[in-house]
């Protein structure tokens, strides 16, 4: 039976790395559109359209504070998990 090699911390890292930029592109995303719509609210005669509107508006800003969150908790997982991977004692292979 083939066993696939454990992820070491140098993977670990690197995906905290890299789930922490788009953490911060999501965010600055996230505040632009933020900005633009306090710029631009919508305003339209038919109600219907302005509620349309607005639950775009409020789904849009929604899905991006969303990837801003999901990025930062990951990055933050895997740089708990980087550091308890560094405090662990390699075990040895054979062992089972």
């Amino acid at each position: 039976m083939d066993q696939r090699p454990r992820k070491g911390p140098l993977s670990f890292l690197s995906g905290a790395l890299t789930s922490g930029l788009l953490a911060w592109l999501s965010l600055g995303l996230s505040q632009k559109v933020v900005g633009y719509y306090a710029e631009h609210p919508p305003h339209y005669s038919a109600q219907i359209a302005q509620s349309i509107a607005t639950a775009l508006k409020t789904l849009i800003v929604g899905m991006c504070f969303l990837a801003t969150f999901s990025f930062a908790f990951i990055g933050v997982g895997l740089a708990l998990t980087f550091l308890r991977s560094l405090l662990q004692p390699r075990h040895s292979q054979g062992a089972s």
